[in-house]
């Protein structure tokens, strides 16, 4: 019994150094991944977390623990979590994607439900307190190592690049030109601003530079290390070595463009000038005032000289565009017919114009309905209603509308009125006692002429009148 005791004391406190241990390892990953957004005592932006493995459990979707913490949306679409779809609606903004193993969301759990207590400050034979070992986070040195090549390579890049910047604004500045045209006092002032930005980055790197000693060789150990360790201080530095020479190149690249513009200013001048002077030349062909000796003329008049310039070839041109021009307009309009005279383009446009007119009402005539419609008198118009009334309107109505199975149409006897816009209306849609609708069979046109063919009809002899008499 004794022995069976111990094994159960000794199997107890092993479980609880795993237990521990475990939650050790899981509180540096709840403080990692989970801290954000989970409490442990009580809910935050996400539900409280302790006690949610065993409902997990209890509801049989313990294995599917694992995918919501990994991919919780793709739990929610696949429709086979009630537990996920139970708590979707908790906060407003969904659960991103962690990258955790089974292992460390175990490990994070068991320090959920059973975190560590503080221990207390224990009393040692010589009086003295100790104090419970306080955990430390560790940062990602692997990670940061990337981080840390990646910020180098860019220092050098930048450092390259501020080089040849400067030794281009060096070459500059050697120019003969720029030794001449560019005053002390601007060369005071930029030697001012690079002093400002060479002291800037010295008392930068001297301020900074104890920072760097942080990183460090790890010692030999169980626990596979980088061969550096860069500790997050180390990263920040870099990053503020990076856009302190990022500005550096900004500035750089200003200045160069501000001294290149000053360089090849009088060079831009003077081709400027030149080609002024070139365009003068060939508009007025004026002489060079110390070359007017050679054209003066040897008449006199009242002590005035004449100059015997050539008239401005710019007018010369002129006048020959206008003796062009006229050949051109004879042989086109008088002699080859290919141009319209002012009187045959005036006739051509009448007869476009009433092309477009006929067009016009052509189209405006499709347009017609009952709130529109008139009565036509035209014997055109009335032909073309008459030969759709024999076509479609006989069988029921005869030839003379003296009426069939349909109402007399020649007496005054009206069953839905006599007036054009009333015929063109039952025409169209057709009546409740079985005159069919034409809209599906005539254009607009088409039953404004059958209309007003019905209403010219002469009176004969037929059916009995039906509806009321409307004169």
């Amino acid at each position: 019994m004794k022995k069976l005791f111990k094994q159960a004391i000794a199997l107890f406190s092993f479980t609880m150094f795993i237990v521990s241990a475990n939650a050790q390892d899981g509180q540096a990953l709840f403080k990692a991944k989970c801290n954000t957004c989970h409490l442990l005592d009580k809910a935050s932006t996400g539900p409280m977390l302790k006690g949610v493995k065993q409902k997990w459990t209890d509801a049989g979707e313990g294995d599917l623990l694992i995918d919501w913490v990994t991919n919780s949306t793709g739990l929610i679409a696949s429709g086979k979590s009630k537990m996920a779809e139970a708590i979707k609606g908790f906060s407003p903004m969904e659960m991103p994607g962690q990258q955790v193993s089974k292992e460390e969301l175990d490990a994070i759990l068991t320090f959920v439900d059973n975190p560590p207590v503080a221990a207390a400050p224990t009393e040692t034979a010589t009086g003295t307190s100790e104090v419970a070992t306080e955990i430390v986070y560790k940062p990602n040195y692997k990670e940061n190592l990337n981080t840390f090549y990646w910020l180098l390579v860019s220092i050098v890049i930048m450092l390259i690049v501020i080089f040849i910047l400067s030794s281009s604004i060096i070459n500059l500045v050697k120019s003969d030109y720029f030794t001449n045209k560019i005053a002390e006092k601007k060369n005071k002032e930029n030697g001012t601003i690079f002093k400002a930005l060479i002291l800037i980055l010295t008392f930068g790197l001297m301020a900074t530079g104890n920072t760097m000693l942080a990183m460090s060789i790890p010692e030999p150990s169980t626990d596979p290390q980088p061969w550096i360790l860069v500790e997050n201080a180390d990263i920040y530095f870099l990053i503020t070595i990076n856009v302190v020479l990022l500005l550096v190149i900004i500035y750089l690249q200003s200045q160069f463009k501000r001294l290149l513009a000053l360089v090849y200013e009088r060079k831009r001048k003077e081709k400027e000038v030149k080609a002024l002077k070139k365009l003068n030349q060939v508009l007025t062909d004026v002489v060079p005032i110390e070359e007017e000796h050679t054209i003066l003329m040897h008449h006199e008049y009242d002590g005035i000289r004449e100059l015997d310039n050539n008239l401005p070839p710019w007018w010369v041109w002129g006048f020959g565009i206008t003796i062009l021009t006229a050949v051109i307009y004879l042989f086109n309009y008088h002699v080859f017919n290919t141009g319209d005279l002012q009187y045959q383009a005036y006739e051509k446009e009448i007869k476009k114009a009433d092309a477009e007119v006929k067009a016009y009402l052509s189209k405006m005539a499709m347009n017609v309905d009952e709130s529109n419609v008139t009565l036509m008198k035209d014997a055109g118009d009335l032909s073309k209603g008459k030969a759709l009334f024999e076509t479609n309107c006989v069988t029921c109505h005869n030839p003379k509308g003296e009426g069939n199975i349909g109402p007399n149409l020649t007496d005054k006897n009206w069953i839905y009125g006599f007036d054009i816009k009333d015929v063109f209306k039952t025409v169209k849609n057709g009546t409740p006692n079985g005159m069919p609708e034409h809209n599906s069979k005539f254009n607009p046109v088409q039953l404004q002429q059958v209309a007003s063919f019905v209403l010219s009809l002469p009176d004969a002899k037929g059916k009995a009148p039906q509806g009321e008499i409307m004169e």
